[in-house]
């Protein structure tokens, strides 16, 4: 044989195993063993139906209890990272076999003590994925090796008493004091079930470094929670400057049934890389157990894998069998680097079983009963593993059952249920609860201040060509700056945003098309129409300004919302708004309103200054653009817990944006904003109004006398009946706006109603159905203010849809409304 053709030779063998290991990398994760109980049977992959040396060594590499996903990434290098590590045989090193054995015990014996002394009671066991928590300490350990200083945990209720003792660091008593239920007079009417607590605490990493721990509270909607730890983290990376995406991790934990099923899973990994939503990568770990309560993979998942939604970005994807602990810890720490290294997320998919039940009451027999034969004959999995390495594990569970035992008799001795979380410093300043008029503060700024900041948002950078409508709209404002012409909402709430900014408040906006605006009212950020380089003239008002953050978001609301609401739970300093497209698309989202914005207080004594923008105002356009649903809102108002308003001038909104922020109490703060109102000269303001006052929860009739009828409304059709009266010719009736609906501003609705004396009667108008908006919540507030006089409420007839898709229906309701509300006809609906 030639030189040649022993080269040539040695390229084609090369050639051929390059292929049988290329083959492995791509499908071989289709035949690794995963299933603990080997229900997950491999599938058939003719491309790995080949023999020999080189495709026995890459089945041991890629077809063990370890099964990558990677070739899917469209980076070469991030492929060869992955490669690499899994066919390096120094991350296949000996690990601390005594740390896992220990954690394994202690896992599976703080289980059984619970289900053996608080029999039938909820826990939500982790035993069958006992390796979570080997899994999280090898994460942990590894992030500290990496700088992390901070690790943010998010997970549903399996497992989470267990991560809240053995990973956060909390002591067992504080979680045993909870079956024992003490002084539930305590929380009479408010807290929440002891698995869906938050706990915040100290892992103790290798070399003495510690990593705080913050187990983020979460309702039984199980992956919402997704999008509020990648908020909170983000927020603690930006207060920690330049380092803050090495030392802030997040950590996600998921169920199999609700990563594939839930919705919002997709919204939450969809922002993974988004420049305004981005953390750096996170982990998200899928604990799975191959069931959702009662239902099997088969009918709950359209593709092999729960993980399979993750392919939708480009991050690798780890499943690992359960039972092998040692390969478990290896996949923690690669995921780990991977994220250090490139700066994105990685998924981790664990595959184990549920010994119990979908909780200890619930019986699985009844329909998994081939399932739970095997798992009731299947030993612990600290046995096993005590076992494989020769170890002994009985000291570990002696030892283990003495201090549980000490655990309960503390718990028992404890009056009050501890909290068992403690929240950070920059909370100090605020407060919850109910509202006190001591609360208030002046919110005006001197117009020779606006004025600066006004010139300063109407100038961009020299040779920057912009748009001539945006060009007429920037001259616009500077007239409005020199007070030559009345603000619209949007310059207002810009001079708001400066004058905020200016004082030291950060400021961060996101939602669909927000940096322009859906009515074209906003303009934060300027394009360049040659370049379309950006300038958002905000984030240059002066070098000791705060930071401003303003972002188109994706299509999502419920993800958004929920990012921002994290957000807003660890920079309470900040305005932090979530601005839906329409008011009406905030009910893709309820379940974060529902759960998190207008119960945490309630439920976790968890405060949040959220700003919700809700464009709400009956103008013809539909069911699906006309209403933010106040009604919604209202019914969830209870203790003082969310702020309600519909400002109904430019200067009111600017007001609004600055008490929220200066106040000290801090509540989600609902605003129904206008559209077509935007620029209305009726709703426009002087400069002057800004530079005065406070916000008005009421604005008085603009007559001095008393009236014999006063008409209460709120937002656009307070200006209608005002130009209705104007039209007519008339100084009465009273009309009356009420900016605030709550919490309900007795004591100035009521001062305003005693004005007017010899009313006969106070009617309540609204442009919504009789069913929706306000009405069935301030008609019985009126009229207890009313002291016996008549009470009215004139309003659309009732009905399932919010409004007509009709624009000539429509402008014949409207002008119905206001012939009700003048009395062109004695048809008006008694309150």
């Amino acid at each position: 044989m030639t030189r040649e053709q022993a080269v040539a030779e040695a390229a084609s063998l090369q050639e051929i195993r390059q292929r049988i290991w290329d083959a492995f990398r791509r499908w071989g994760y289709l035949q690794a063993d995963l299933d603990p109980l080997g229900d997950l049977a491999p599938s058939p992959v003719p491309e790995l139906e080949i023999s020999g040396a080189d495709a026995e060594a890459a089945r041991r590499v890629y077809c063990g209890t370890i099964g990558a996903e990677f070739m899917h990434l469209p980076d070469r290098a991030r492929r060869l990272w992955v490669q690499e590590r899994m066919e390096s045989e120094t991350d296949a090193a000996e690990p601390d076999r005594a740390r896992i054995l220990n954690l394994l015990v202690r896992a599976e014996v703080f289980e059984h003590v619970l289900q053996t002394r608080y029999l039938g009671t909820k826990r939500y066991s982790l035993e069958g994925e006992a390796a979570l928590l080997p899994l999280l300490d090898s994460i942990l350990r590894a992030a500290a090796d990496q700088g992390a200083e901070t690790g943010m945990l998010a997970m549903s209720h399996r497992g989470r008493l267990n991560v809240m003792v053995h990973i956060v660091g909390r002591a067992a008593a504080e979680v045993f004091a909870r079956f024992e239920d003490v002084d539930p007079r305590s929380v009479l009417g408010s807290g929440d079930v002891k698995y869906h607590l938050g706990a915040t605490g100290v892992f103790h990493a290798a070399g003495g470094r510690e990593v705080q721990i913050h187990l983020v509270s979460n309702p039984s909607h199980l992956e919402a929670v997704d999008p509020v730890i990648m908020g909170r983290t983000r927020a603690k990376q930006i207060r920690r400057g330049e380092r803050g995406r090495s030392e802030v991790l997040a950590i996600t934990m998921h169920g199999d049934a609700a990563f594939a099923g839930q919705g919002i899973c997709a919204e939450t990994l969809n922002m993974t890389d988004l420049p305004g939503y981005t953390v750096g990568g996170g982990i998200n770990i899928i604990v799975n157990n191959l069931i959702g309560f009662t239902t099997p993979p088969r009918e709950g998942v359209s593709s092999r894998f729960s993980s399979d939604l993750a392919k939708r970005i480009p991050v690798p994807i780890f499943h690992v069998n359960a039972e092998d602990p040692e390969a478990v810890v290896r996949v923690g720490r690669i995921a780990l680097d991977y994220r250090y290294t490139f700066g994105t997320s990685a998924v981790i998919d664990l595959i184990g079983y549920r010994r119990h039940g979908h909780s200890e009451v619930d019986d699985p027999t009844i329909t998994q009963p081939l399932r739970y034969r095997k798992i009731e004959a299947h030993p612990p999995l600290w046995k096993m593993y005590a076992e494989k390495t020769g170890a002994d594990g009985e000291p570990i569970v002696k030892r283990v059952h003495e201090e549980l035992d000490a655990a309960q008799r503390e718990a028992r001795e404890i009056e009050e249920r501890p909290p068992m979380r403690r929240l950070p410093r920059y909370w100090n300043h605020y407060r919850g609860g109910y509202y006190d008029p001591s609360f208030e503060m002046d919110t005006a700024i001197s117009a020779e201040t606006l004025a600066a900041i006004g010139q300063s948002l109407v100038n961009y950078p020299a040779g920057f060509h912009i748009h001539p409508k945006v060009k007429k709209l920037l001259e616009q404002r500077a007239d409005m700056a020199a007070g030559k012409r009345p603000l619209d909402y949007g310059m207002t709430e810009a001079l708001a945003f400066g004058s905020l900014l200016q004082q030291g408040v950060p400021v961060r906006l996101s939602g669909q098309d927000s940096r322009r605006g859906t009515f074209n009212q906003r303009h934060a950020a300027l394009i360049d129409i040659e370049s379309e380089e950006e300038y958002v003239a905000l984030q240059h008002l002066s070098p000791d300004q705060a930071w401003c953050e303003i972002y188109n978001s994706p299509l999502s609301e419920a993800a958004v919302l929920g990012y921002e609401y994290g957000f807003s739970r660890d920079y309470p300093e900040a305005l932090v708004l979530w601005e839906a497209q329409f008011g009406d698309f905030a009910n893709g989202a309820q379940v974060i309103i529902d759960q998190f914005i207008a119960a945490s207080e309630d439920k976790w004594k968890l405060l949040s200054g959220i700003v919700m923008l809700l464009p709400h105002a009956y103008e013809g356009q539909g069911p699906e653009h006309s209403s933010a649903r106040i009604e919604r809102f209202l019914e969830l108002a209870a203790r003082d817990s969310i702020q309600i308003c519909q400002p109904s001038t430019a200067a009111q909104y600017f007001h609004l944006l600055r008490r929220q922020a200066l106040r000290a109490w801090r509540k989600p703060l609902i605003v129904a904003t206008p559209k077509g109102m935007l620029r209305n000269p009726a709703a426009s303001s002087p400069i002057a109004a800004l530079a005065r006052g406070r916000f008005q929860t009421v604005i008085p009739d603009e007559g001095g006398g008393s009236a014999d009828r006063v008409l209460i409304g709120t937002g656009k059709i307070g200006h209608e009946l005002r130009a209705e009266r104007k039209r007519r010719g008339e100084t009465s009736p009273a009309i009356v706006m009420l900016e605030q609906m709550y919490p309900f501003p007795h004591a100035e609705l009521s001062a305003e109603m005693d004005r007017h004396a010899h009313a006969r009667e106070f009617v309540w108008i609204q442009e919504e159905p009789g069913n929706m908006g306000a009405r069935s919540f301030v008609m019985p507030e009126i009229e207890r203010l009313a002291r016996g006089r008549a009470v009215l409420s004139v309003n659309r007839s009732e009905s399932s849809s919010p409004a007509t898709g009709s624009t000539r229906a429509h402008e014949m309701e409207q002008k119905t409304l206001l012939a009700l509300a003048f009395r062109d006809s004695e048809t008006e609906t008694n309150g």
